[in-house]
């Protein structure tokens, strides 16, 4: 475990263990829980499907595209929960396809109303 102080900047990466430099990494989605064996029934999403969902949520740039880098600050699920667990979901893509989620970021749908 690490210990660190509430609102602290937590700092992360990870890497793509493959030789083939045609690989890009990226973060799809990041959830936290108080329940290392339970992502749905206490959950915090720092990102889903792309998209940042906690304002302290950034990405950093990195040389390799075989690591993708991020921080968020620490926080806590009420005293009543001690720790907090990341589970974090990561996307490969081949490197320079434009039409791959890995490029296409943040992609949110926008409803239409269907009423006359």
């Amino acid at each position: 475990p690490y210990y660190i102080d509430l609102n602290q900047n937590l700092y992360l990466q990870a890497c793509l263990r493959n030789s083939d430099p045609n690989l890009k990494v990226v973060v799809d989605t990041c959830v936290a829980s108080p329940d290392p064996h339970d992502f749905n029934t206490l959950a915090y999403y720092l990102v889903r499907n792309g998209c940042p969902r906690d304002s302290s949520y950034a990405t950093y740039y990195s040389p390799s595209s075989h690591f993708a880098r991020f921080k968020f600050n620490a926080f806590e699920f009420m005293s009543r929960h001690p720790s907090v667990y990341l589970k974090c979901q990561m996307l490969v893509c081949r490197l320079g396809d434009f039409s791959s989620h890995c490029y296409r970021g943040c992609s949110t749908r926008v409803r239409r109303d269907t009423s006359s």
